[in-house]
C-alpha cells in the first residue's frame, strides 16, 4: 500500500510560474530531489517539459512535476515561492525532512 501524498502547491508558487509564462514557453516547474548538499540530499528546481511518469500538479494554468524518484521524499511537502531581501525563489516546506541547511536547498532525513 502506497502512502505517499503529493506535495501541495501554493497559490503564490502558481502565480509566478504564470508570471514567467512557463506554461507559454511548454515548460513546468520541475522538483526532483537528488543526493548530494550539505545535509545528504538536494532539491532541484528547473523549468521542464513534463515526463510520462511524471505526478503533475496542476494551478492557475501552470504545471509542477515531481518525478517518481523523487515523490516519496516530497510526500505531503509544499512548494511555495517566497521574497525575500535575499531575492525571491521557490522554497519547499518539507514535513520528512529531519533537518536542512542555512539556505534551505538541502536536507536529511
Amino acid at each position: 500500500m502506497d502512502l505517499t501524498v503529493p506535495p501541495k502547491v501554493t497559490d503564490r508558487a502558481f502565480a509566478r510560474l504564470a508570471e514567467i509564462g512557463a506554461a507559454a514557453q511548454g515548460k513546468a516547474l520541475r522538483i526532483a530531489v537528488e543526493g548530494g548538499g550539505c545535509s545528504g540530499f538536494q532539491y532541484a528546481i528547473t523549468l521542464d517539459a513534463p515526463a510520462a511518469d511524471d505526478t503533475v500538479l496542476e494551478g492557475a494554468g501552470e504545471t509542477v512535476v515531481v518525478d517518481s524518484v523523487s515523490l516519496p521524499f516530497l510526500s505531503n511537502a509544499t512548494i511555495d515561492f517566497t521574497e525575500e531581501l535575499i531575492g525571491a525563489r521557490f522554497v519547499i516546506e518539507n514535513p520528512n525532512a529531519s533537518s536542512s541547511c542555512g539556505c534551505g536547498t538541502s536536507f536529511s532525513m
